[in-house]
């Protein structure tokens, strides 16, 4: 047996045995007020993002069906929550699951959005009736344009029965039930379409991936698909900050323990090998698989939340299997976005199509709405037939230690150039001479070395700075408006590449035997900075940051189990080919 199967076989054990010996000590949870804003003074502040709409003339209209059983093929009941017309009638279903309560309407939305009161944050304006869950489709816009809406609690959580998980296979098998049920009602079409944000995007991915008959149209906005890569960990290095807050969240919210005690969660995540077991035993199996999916899809993919939803939207696209897709882009607020006139009316135009069979064109939009950030507010949108963008030309830019910059060949002299890894950082700075598009991945290919400790932790920024070399501010997570333009993680014991998975553009990480380096030992790490669209002004610079913490402060956005030790050290030129490799868009002839 080998010694890493012994190693994970110990850790599982220490787990384990933590987790019953300290079982009433680790069952405390945090009281719901933690998470949730029930604060009037907040609400009514005016940076507050949502606001309550009165839905005093609707309720007429409206036939509004709270807690209604749908049982399960084990026996176990779902709550569900019906909004429907009361004009008699056959209607297309936009359905939502939601580990979040779907009683708790924004008079109880998290307290997350409270950073829109802080300086650096802007989290935009939305409006929505009191019936809208957390993420979900808002029934006072649905049901009054000829739609069913409902909210299902998902197994264990809220109203729900059962023994709650984190979107399993029997979350995939609930989700089917339920959506056959939604289906044979004999006020549905037969026709389900799933709609919101999050958790209630990553739900349809689980949903769509069981192809229930009854399910004919998913809209995942924003939602990640590879939990392990996009959220535990950004290029093998763990994320402390959103991923602890939303375990303590969802052990909140359900009714048992979908998730370990934050403790035993820690001793785990610190651990990737063991954090990889975990999460591939039956019982945590993920229940998206993405090859699947073969139902006509409305993704919206952002460039402004890297380290959660960026990278699982576009491999979302890209993965699927339906030959009927589009990719909604941005760079800004998500929920001010999703329930603003323009989302909606993209939302509505997909759906009015695929379920109610509204010959409105749809179907003939090119595939991917692209929005090009300039500034922070500044951009332009244009309309695009794939992604990666047909004609992307890839263009390697050397690292020139000497200059701090670039080159289009690589020096024939060996450079190093070095930072302290816990106060410091290496930059390299490229003007454009020209009007300059880049959409798409960067990679970043380096060698680097450490003179003390066996592992280095490298955080990657792309800024764009004006004709002055000041940086140019982007929207990043949760309303962050100092931003970069796209960013990028290694571990770099953990840098082995799945060679099945990788391209030349984008390198995707194994996760498995981790590569332990020497102290002054120069290894070769290939960097995936995630997806971007910036334009960049002749006289504009892009200036790539390579740092051994993060690049700004986050409340949900850190990471702080750092390996650094002593100097680090990137080494270019010669045979060291270190480089970013962009992708530039042709200009239009």
């Amino acid at each position: 047996m080998s010694v890493k199967r012994v190693s994970l076989g110990i850790l599982a054990v220490i787990v384990l045995a933590s987790a019953a010996l300290g079982y009433g000590m680790f069952t405390a949870k945090d009281p719901p007020e933690t998470f949730l804003e029930n604060d009037p003074e907040v609400r009514a502040n005016p940076d507050y993002p949502a606001k309550i709409l009165n839905t005093g003339d609707l309720e007429n209209s409206i036939l509004v069906n709270k807690d209604i059983w749908i049982e399960m093929r084990d026996g176990i009941r779902l709550s569900a929550n019906v909004y429907r017309p009361k004009d008699s009638g056959q209607y297309p279903v936009v359905m939502a699951f939601t580990a979040y309560d779907k009683n708790k309407g924004p008079d109880q939305y998290p307290k997350i959005l409270r950073a829109a009161l802080n300086p650096d944050f802007d989290l935009g304006s939305f409006a929505v009736s009191p019936w809208t869950s957390w993420e979900g489709p808002d029934p006072a816009y649905w049901v009054p344009n000829g739609y069913v809406v409902i909210y299902v609690d998902s197994r264990g959580f809220a109203s729900s029965e059962g023994d709650p998980g984190t979107l399993t296979m029997q979350d995939r098998d609930d989700f089917y039930d339920a959506i056959e049920w939604a289906g044979n009602q004999d006020w549905s079409n037969g026709k389900v379409g799933l709609n919101g944000v999050s958790y209630l995007a990553i739900s349809q991915w689980v949903a769509a991936s069981g192809n229930p008959p009854h399910l004919k149209a998913i809209i995942p906005w924003e939602g990640q698909s590879d939990s392990f890569r996009e959220v535990l960990y950004h290029g093998g290095i763990p994320e402390t900050a959103f991923t602890d807050f939303w375990l303590r969240k969802m052990r909140t919210g359900a009714n048992g323990y979908p998730l370990p005690p934050p403790p035993v969660f820690r001793f785990a995540h610190k651990r990737p090998s063991l954090m990889r077991w975990v999460q591939q035993r039956p019982a945590n199996r993920s229940g998206i698989d993405l090859s699947r999916i073969n139902v006509p899809a409305l993704i919206s993919a952002t460039w402004s939340d890297q380290g959660l939803h960026t990278r699982g939207s576009f491999e979302g696209y890209k993965q699927i299997a339906s030959e009927q897709k589009w990719l909604f882009t941005h760079g800004r607020a998500k929920w001010d976005l999703y329930y603003s006139a323009e989302g909606l009316a993209y939302q509505k135009d997909f759906f009015d199509h695929f379920l109610k069979g509204v010959d409105n064109g749809f179907a003939d939009r090119k595939s991917i709405r692209l929005e090009v950030r300039e500034s922070l507010n500044e951009f332009e949108v244009r309309y695009e037939d794939d992604w990666p963008l047909p004609g992307t030309e890839y263009r390697k830019l050397f690292l020139d230690g000497a200059q701090n910059g670039f080159s289009t060949k690589p020096s024939k002299e060996i450079h190093q150039t070095r930072y302290d890894p816990h106060t410091g950082r290496a930059t390299f700075t490229r003007q454009f001479g020209e009007e300059t598009e880049i959409t798409g991945n960067m990679k970043l290919k380096l060698w680097v070395s450490t003179d003390q400790g066996a592992d280095l932790d490298l955080f990657v920024g792309i800024e764009k700075l004006d004709k002055d070399y000041n940086p140019v501010s982007f929207y990043a997570k949760t309303g962050y408006t100092r931003g970069p333009a796209a960013m990028g993680w290694l571990r770099v014991s953990q840098r082995s590449l799945d060679k099945n998975l990788s391209t030349d553009w984008q390198p995707v990480l194994r996760h498995d035997e981790p590569l332990p380096v020497s102290p002054d030992e120069i290894v070769p790490v290939e960097i995936e900075i995630l997806p971007s669209s910036t334009l960049f002004r002749a006289g504009e610079s892009l200036r790539l940051i390579v740092q051994g913490k993060d690049l700004f402060e986050h409340p949900s956005l850190a990471h702080k189990y750092s390996v650094n030790q002593g100097q680090h050290t990137i080494h270019s030129g010669a045979r060291f080919d270190s480089h970013l490799l962009v992708p530039v868009i042709p200009a239009a002839d």
